[in-house]
């Protein structure tokens, strides 16, 4: 048996540890709206809360040298310090988003220097306690050494667990991410306020009382802070299991009733009230020309989305044709309800929205055929690995009508477009026919509609409707086989997939 102030440190390394994982696991969804999430940001968010832990524990292994009642009161307040810079970080992520973002720096460094610059420091705290709090176990209970060292381990590691199942699973979906990080918060400083008020015998009364008064004031402040946290959260109107979720509305920018739907940080998709079929983004102009080329009239006409996002193109294709028969695979229960509550979707019958993943719904039913299958499922600036692989564009081969055509839009490099070419490559063993369409004029990144089909497109320049200075324009065969020659794109497959190498972050 262990003494009652051991178990009292066994708590405090469980706990913490699981309070330090849920600072890991709710740093991705807090920068996404500024960063969006990636491979990049997240191993930049465990680089960065490793360092931290690391450092802190070279530092909790130093104050453990000092006198008992020492390592107490230094433990509780990194374990103060630890609730406070938690906490600060949602005011700080405003503070300092914009500089970091507007410094100029590549992708790279720059998630890595807002990451730092957040979660570093309540990461260092956090990794204090830990050594510190071990080696006062082991000072009670000298002839347990190796038994402690084991529980203590193993409650480090059982806390890491469940601090990650719960905030990844419950917390961000029930709390959200920033009351998540404020119960943190509040978790640290009742355990630092724990070793200051559970102590042993030999502490002079009334030694603790300015170290109280601290923790009162901050509970105080991150009580007002949670209790004023909708100032902190204004980037999310909702915020799901997959995504910070906002509309804009847009309407004076386009000139009607409109409104945008940003998923994380990236604009999605614009849908108008009005006019359902008005395209006010270039990318869904152009893949609806491209669909009426080559669908023309059959009946019925069955179309496959792969991501529903606000549905800007199933709403106007179920406006436009009574003979429409869609199916939209939206993984995120949350955006279809927030298409219907604020895009103006309506239910309709001809409207089949299944909730999960698409190449799960594709790999299914495989007896249905489409005649247009829509490639629109981004997280970030760049598709979920699975959907862009030799082996999913297969099974998209399978579910198409035998002139069926299937789109997607890429967002990529103007001059080394290397994710848009590696799709294009990854197409080819299973369409006849690949076109490469580039919105022009554009900017050092632009967006590309890749079709693949079996019979060639009727025209070389899709001016868009809603501005016809704007066209997507179809690469020629010599310009893709230059492009080609000098990218050396990559063969994507389940086996490798580097998506997010590929969208030209150096």
């Amino acid at each position: 048996m262990v003494t009652r102030t051991a178990f009292h440190y066994l708590v405090v390394v469980t706990v913490s540890s699981a309070c330090g994982l849920a600072v890991e696991i709710t740093a991705g969804r807090l920068i996404a709206p500024y960063l969006g999430m990636s491979l990049y940001t997240w191993t930049a968010v465990i680089a960065v809360v490793l360092a931290g832990f690391s450092l802190g524990h070279w530092i909790g292994g130093h104050i453990a040298e000092a006198p008992q009642e020492t390592v107490r009161r230094r433990v509780a307040w990194a374990l103060l310090l630890a609730g406070l810079s938690t906490a600060a970080s949602l005011v700080l992520i405003r503070l300092v988003s914009g500089p970091i973002v507007a410094a100029g720096m590549t992708p790279v460094p720059t998630i890595l220097a807002l990451t730092m610059a957040l979660f570093f420091l309540p990461s260092v705290f956090v990794g204090i306690p830990s050594p510190a709090l071990v080696k006062l176990a082991i000072d009670e209970n000298p002839p347990r050494i190796g038994r402690l060292l084991g529980l203590f381990y193993a409650g480090g590691a059982i806390g890491a667990i469940v601090g990650t199942l719960a905030t990844g699973y419950l917390f961000i979906s029930w709390l959200g991410s920033t009351r998540t990080l404020l119960l943190v918060a509040a978790l640290y400083l009742a355990m630092g306020a724990s070793l200051l008020v559970v102590r042993p015998q030999t502490q002079p009364a009334g030694a603790v009382t300015v170290p109280l008064v601290v923790v009162a004031v901050l509970g105080a402040a991150i009580a007002a802070g949670g209790m004023r946290v909708s100032a902190f959260t204004g980037n999310c109107d909702v915020e799901s299991d997959y995504y910070c979720i906002r509309t804009l509305d847009v309407s004076d920018e386009v000139g009607t009733e409109a409104r945008l739907m940003v998923l994380d940080h990236l604009g999605h998709s614009i849908s108008s009230r009005d006019e359902p079929q008005s395209f006010l983004m270039p990318y869904v102009d152009a893949q609806d020309m491209l669909a009426r080329m080559h669908s023309g009239r059959r009946t019925p006409f069955r179309a496959f989305f792969i991501g529903g996002g606000g549905f800007t193109l199933p709403r106007a294709w179920l406006a436009a044709r009574p003979d429409a028969e869609i199916t939209v695979a939206e993984i995120d229960p949350a955006v279809t309800a927030v298409a219907i509550g604020e895009m103006w979707l309506r239910p309709d019958e001809r409207l089949t929205i299944v909730h999960q993943d698409a190449r799960q719904v594709l790999s299914h039913d495989r007896a249905e055929r489409y005649d247009v299958i829509v490639g629109d499922a981004f997280h970030d600036i760049a598709v979920p690995p699975h959907l862009v692989t030799s082996e999913f564009f297969a099974l998209v081969r399978a579910r198409l009508a035998d002139d069926g055509i299937f789109l997607m839009n890429v967002i990529d490099s103007i001059w080394r477009p290397r994710l848009a070419l590696s799709i294009a490559e990854a197409l080819k063993p299973s369409f006849a026919r690949i076109e490469i369409w580039a919105l022009q004029p554009s900017g050092e990144r632009t967006t590309f509609v890749i079709a693949a089909l079996d019979a060639p497109s009727p025209v070389d320049r899709l001016p868009l409707r809603s501005d016809p200075a704007q066209a997507f324009v179809r690469l020629s065969a010599d310009a893709v086989e230059a492009l080609v020659a000098a990218i050396d794109p990559v063969m994507l497959t389940d086996d490798y997939a580097p998506v997010d190498r590929l969208i030209g972050v150096e």
